[in-house]
This record gives C-alpha cells, sequence and structure tokens, in this order.
C-alpha cells in the first residue's frame, strides 16, 4: 500500500475531490422540470456528451484492473476499449431512430416499433441488469477505497465506504439529475485521465524503460510465447480467444453502446444530432486511449518490477498502487492528484446507473401504469424518491453480501453473466431499425429466450466437447439464434405499416451503413492472412488503416461543408486508428 501521504498530497487531493460534487450541487439549485431532470434540457453539447459517456463507461476498478491485465496477462486486453464499430453503429445507425421520436428511453422506442409488452420486457430486463450492475460498483467501489487508502490518513472501512459512495452520488445526482451528472462525469473523466496519464509517464520515463518504444524493444527481444504486446489469441483460448473477439465481444460492444439506456441516455440529451454524433466519437477516441495509458502501462510495470525487483510472483492487483509508489515523485501532490483521479471514477459509474435506473422506473412503470396524468412536479419528485431508494437498495445489499474474498461474491458473480440478456435485447433493436417487417412476437422472443438458449449452449457445448464454452461465442451463437427467432415468428405475424413510415432510417445511416458492414466482414480474412504470411506491424498497419480510411473518402469528397467540421472525418478517422492498431499489434 501507499505510504504515508504527504500534507500537499492531502491538500490537493481534498481541493480535487472537493470540486466535483460542489459542481453538480450548483446544477443542482435550479429548478426542473422532467426533461431538465432526466435528459438535462437536451442541451447538453458534444464534449460533455463525449466526458459523460467515458466517465459511466470507465471506473477506478476499471483502470486498476485493466493496469493489472497489462501487467499479468498482456495488451490483448485491449480489444475491451476498441470499440469503434458499436459507436459508430450508434452515431450513424441507431442515433437517427432513437433522437426523431423525442425519446426518454430506449423502452419507449421499442413500444412504438414493437408493442407495450416488448417495451415492458426490455424494461424489466434493464432494470435488472442496472441495478445489479449497481450493487456491483457499490460493492468494488467501496473495496477499491478500502485498498486506496489503507496506511494513509484517510483509511476507511468497508461500511464507511459504501456510505461515502452514497452521499457523494445522492449529494448532486438526487436533486440535479442528469445535468448534475454529466457535469460531475465531466470532471471525473478529466481527474481520471490526469491520473492515469501521470502514472503512464513516469512509467515510461524509467531509465530501465526507455519510453513506449523501449517498451516494445524489451518485449520483441523475448520469445515469442512470452511476449505481451500482442492482441490476439488462439481460437481455443478459455478467456479471449481471437475468434470470439470479433463476434461476441463486437455484439456486447455494440449493446453498450447502441441498445444500452446507461450509455445511450447522453446521447439522448445532446443539444443536436450533431453534437451527439460528435461526442459518442469523441467517447471513442478516450475509449482508445485507455490501452496505451493503461494496459501498456502494465506490461511497461512488468518489465520495471523485473529489471528492478527480479519479479517474483507479485500480485498483479496491486501493480497500480506499487508503480505510483515506485515511480512517481513525492512531496509535490502528484499523489494526492492520482489518488484523486482514482476516488473520482469510483463515483463515475454509480451516478450514471443510478440515473439511467431512475429514468426507466419513473417513464416506464410510474408514468405509464401507476399515475399516467403526472405532473411534471410529480414525476421528477418520483424520480427523486426513486434515486433515494435505489440507493439505499444497492448500497445495503452490497453490505450485507460482503466477503474479502471478491471473486466469491455472488452479485459480483451475476454482473459477470449478464451477458446471457443482452443478445436477444441487441437482436430486438438490429431488427427493429433495419427491417421493416421485423414483428413484435420475434423480438419479445428473442429478448426472453436468449437467455435459455444461452445456457442450453453451454451445457451441451460442453457435454459433448468436455470443456466449457468460451462466453464470447456463447454470446455470438446466441444472437444468431434470437436473429432466427425474430426472422421466423416475424414471417407468421401480420404485416402492420402503421409507425414504420416514421421509422426508417435517416440519410446518414444510408450513407454509412453500407460501407460499414463490408469493411467489418473483410476484416476477419484480412486479418487471418496477416496471420498465415507473417507481416511484420510495418507492413501490415499501413494496409489496415488505409483500408479503413478509404471507406469514408468517397463521402467526404461529396460533404458541402470543410472536413474538419465533420463529424463523418472523425468517425473516419476513429476507424483507421483502430484498425491500424489491430494490424500493428498483431
Amino acid at each position: 500500500m501507499l505510504n504515508q501521504l504527504s500534507t500537499i498530497d492531502l491538500i490537493v487531493m481534498g481541493l480535487m475531490l472537493l470540486i466535483m460534487p460542489t459542481a453538480g450541487i450548483l446544477v443542482a439549485l435550479r429548478r426542473k422540470n422532467a426533461e431538465q431532470y432526466f435528459l438535462a434540457g437536451r442541451s447538453i453539447r458534444w464534449w460533455t456528451v463525449a466526458g459523460s459517456v467515458f466517465g459511466s463507461n470507465i471506473s477506478s476498478f476499471h483502470l486498476i484492473g485493466m493496469l493489472g491485465v497489462g501487467y499479468s496477462i498482456g495488451f490483448v486486453q485491449a480489444h475491451y476499449e476498441i470499440v469503434f464499430p458499436a459507436v459508430l453503429l450508434l452515431g450513424y445507425v441507431f442515433l437517427a431512430s432513437y433522437r426523431k421520436l423525442g425519446l426518454f428511453t430506449l423502452s419507449q422506442y421499442i413500444e412504438i416499433r414493437y408493442n407495450s409488452t416488448a417495451r415492458l420486457s426490455y424494461t424489466i430486463l434493464l432494470v435488472l441488469i442496472i441495478l445489479v450492475q449497481l450493487v456491483g460498483a457499490f460493492y468494488v467501489g467501496s473495496i477499491t477505497l478500502q485498498w486506496l487508502f489503507g496506511g494513509t490518513s484517510f483509511a476507511i472501512s468497508y461500511p464507511a465506504g459504501l456510505l461515502l459512495i452514497a452521499l457523494i452520488t445522492c449529494s448532486y445526482t438526487l436533486w440535479g439529475g442528469m445535468e448534475s451528472i454529466v457535469i460531475t462525469d465531466t470532471i471525473q473523466t478529466l481527474m481520471m485521465l490526469a491520473a492515469g496519464l501521470s502514472v503512464a509517464f513516469f512509467t515510461f520515463a524509467q531509465p530501465e524503460i526507455g519510453g513506449f518504444g523501449g517498451m516494445l524493444a524489451l518485449d520483441a527481444a523475448r520469445p515469442l510465447t512470452e511476449q505481451k504486446m500482442h492482441l490476439y489469441l488462439p481460437p481455443d483460448h478459455p478467456k479471449l480467444p481471437w475468434t470470439g473477439i470479433f463476434t461476441g465481444l463486437m455484439l456486447q460492444h455494440c449493446f453498450n453502446f447502441s441498445t444500452n439506456q446507461f450509455l445511450v441516455q447522453r446521447t439522448l440529451a445532446a443539444a443536436s444530432d450533431e453534437d451527439a454524433r460528435k461526442g459518442i466519437i469523441a467517447s471513442g477516441f478516450l475509449k482508445l486511449s485507455v490501452p496505451f495509458f493503461s494496459i501498456a502501462t502494465g506490461v511497461a510495470a512488468y518489465y520495471l518490477f523485473e529489471a528492478r525487483f527480479g519479479g517474483g510472483d507479485f500480485n498483479s492487483d496491486n501493480a497500480f498502487l506499487k508503480l505510483v509508489e515506485t515511480v512517481v515523485p513525492h512531496g509535490i501532490g502528484l499523489t494526492g492528484l492520482i489518488l484523486a483521479g482514482l476516488t473520482a471514477a469510483t463515483f463515475s459509474s454509480v451516478d450514471s446507473m443510478m440515473n439511467a435506473a431512475t429514468t426507466l422506473l419513473t417513464v416506464d412503470v410510474y408514468q405509464k401504469y401507476l399515475n399516467k396524468t403526472a405532473s411534471d412536479r410529480q414525476i421528477v419528485a418520483f424520480g427523486r424518491l426513486t434515486v433515494l431508494m435505489l440507493v439505499i437498495a444497492a448500497a445495503g445489499v452490497a453490505w450485507l453480501t460482503f466477503t474479502p474474498d471478491r471473486s466469491n461474491n455472488f452479485f459480483l458473480r451475476v454482473s459477470a453473466q449478464l451477458s446471457y440478456f443482452t443478445p436477444g435485447i441487441m437482436a430486438a433493436f438490429f431488427f427493429g431499425v433495419l427491417w421493416p417487417r421485423a414483428g413484435a412476437r420475434g423480438a419479445v422472443a428473442a429478448m426472453i429466450l436468449a437467455p435459455v438458449f444461452g445456457l442450453s449452449a453451454e451445457f451441451a457445448w460442453e457435454a459433448l466437447s468436455g470443456v466449457p464454452l468460451n462466453f464470447l461465442h456463447r454470446i455470438a451463437l446466441t444472437f444468431i439464434f434470437s436473429s432466427t427467432t425474430i426472422l421466423l415468428l416475424s414471417e407468421k405475424e401480420p404485416f402492420a405499416d402503421g409507425q414504420n413510415g416514421q421509422l426508417r432510417i435517416g440519410l446518414s445511416a444510408a450513407v454509412f451503413a453500407r460501407p460499414l458492414i463490408i469493411f467489418a466482414l473483410l476484416q476477419l480474412p484480412a486479418l487471418s492472412a496477416v496471420f498465415f504470411l507473417g507481416w511484420s506491424p510495418e507492413q501490415s498497419a499501413p494496409i489496415g488503416a488505409a483500408g479503413a480510411f478509404a471507406v469514408f473518402v468517397p463521402y467526404l469528397v461529396k460533404r458541402d461543408r470543410p472536413v474538419l467540421n465533420d463529424d463523418l472525418f472523425y468517425g473516419g478517422l476513429l476507424a483507421a486508428c483502430s484498425i491500424w492498431i489491430y494490424y500493428y499489434f498483431a
């Protein structure tokens, strides 16, 4: 653990942590109607969308854990941060339908597109997913705070950590709603980036490492089986096979960024379609930075500790704090800055989960079933009451299920298995947007039957092969099953075109969808060719980047606005950078 913090560290940490709730509380003082409370009056700009999406998606446990995985396994974990297909699918396919309907929740889209049964099915599944994640966020957040501040002047107990998270998040979320959350999320994002980049800078600056290029040289000098800076593992790898990366993991990204109320709500609150698209693309770039300042820093830490301490059985979970103790200069406030960033990250996911669950319960349960004539004041009051009840319930369950061994916690295990539900939801949205004849019967069946099929597929696979079915492969198989269910049942359902005219894909999707799908399909054979031909990164990376950017060139030259002001240009740049990483680190 960290040594005793200096006075300047305590001052820096205290001031930085005070900024976050203060900004949220100041915004919360303004009187709010329902649209302002749940969607910030649909007025947030692209940079706030980006900061809020990133802040909602990343936590302190995430940053620390990513560095630890880089230390123990390697750069392959970067796939969890390369999300450009999902980001572009939202920005140029799904968003066109969502925003023109003026939605509060994605379940409203499901009702317009299908029926009220489909809407209720989505609401129940999403609230379940968010609630379990919220309990996990409290649980892991409090343990992380214990771990971060153990041995310092701020050492706290597990129950005190739960209370601290509850009080700070409630201080601005309860009264300020979405507007307070997006502002605090943006502040938290800046603090997280400052913490992560600081540790990365001082790690790579160590003479044993010699910068990012020096770390790559150290890695390349190892036998191939010991190298850590590669993105692909064999198809039979139990954790992250490359075949699962381009199937199940891609689908999971698409669920998180395109059909999950938790993240999509930020784009619904944007001031314009362009702000929504630019914001989600900017969040994709922020996610793309994580592999380099967190995962690659973990790889560098492995070589640093090996050179300086002789390696050994060092616990990878402690790599982050060990780096702070080892490489960060003490006595100038930098340690306080880093701890403030990690502490802020602990709160960033909790407030967003509370807001998403509150919006679903208020709009889809209270307003639709309990009080159909509710006034704005009653809706906002119910939303605030729901926030309070969610916090009490989540913190209470996290306290009752505490065990010193995190891996044995029931709710965290359940959270890790929530991907049983996501393929069915993704299929319902995917066909709802792209196929006019998709029917409600097929969509409801796909959402409900997805976990049943997933469990059955795992049981059958292990019985026949003797090895467990990798969860990424299971997600892909379940999505195929869910898609087939929609196709078969929709064909037997009477076709009514009442609402479909309002739900057609917008121009941006028509321009973008075809090349995106074609290019995505080309990636598997292209990357396979790189593996079999044994090309070096210098040979393969330019081909990948050029191919990615070429998808967008025909549409850029036709635009009637400066390229640098065009969100499609930045979407192309995000794809090019991502594909370059795919090839260079193959």
